[in-house]
């Protein structure tokens, strides 16, 4: 049976593993170990983990990202102001959207399949077919079938 943390220990583990980002030890884009890994490392339990893991994320130091876990934050995603990081299908629809106003795709052309998405961006299926909805609902994007999304308006 695992003995109680004392008070304030995801403090402490924070604070040693802010210690790890700010010198290198774990590397802006890197993988954070999993909350299984730092509990036996640390030897407290996941939850402690959890609240120092979420200590970091408000920090902006590491942030989570979908079926990878969770990466350091590189200096550019630090330097964004808290709160105004962007939903993953905004991004996406954002990039797609400044695709099709520059003319890099074009009216008729083939946008990239969700599939293509997910690997290009890391997010679900369902992050992908919401970047799709807000284009369609821009209409900048309508279903043709047999073809899939293309563009229909610059």
């Amino acid at each position: 049976m695992k003995q109680r943390a004392g008070w304030g220990t995801y403090k402490q583990v924070a604070a040693e593993l802010t210690g790890r980002i700010e010198d290198g030890r774990l590397p802006a884009g890197g993988p954070v170990p999993s909350e299984a890994a730092l509990g036996r490392e640390f030897g407290v339990s996941r939850t402690v983990v959890r609240r120092a893991l979420a200590v970091l994320e408000k920090a902006g130091l590491v942030r989570a990202v979908p079926g990878v876990g969770r990466v350091v934050s590189t200096s550019e995603e630090r330097a964004r102001p808290a709160g105004k990081v962007p939903a993953p299908f905004r991004l996406i629809a954002r990039d797609l959207r400044e695709r099709i106003t520059s003319g890099d795709l074009a009216e008729g052309d083939p946008l990239p399949s969700e599939s293509d998405l997910q690997r290009a961006y890391g997010v679900s299926r369902t992050t992908a077919r919401h970047a799709f909805a807000a284009l369609e609902g821009a209409g900048l994007v309508s279903v043709v079938q047999g073809k899939g999304r293309v563009v229909t308006r610059r």
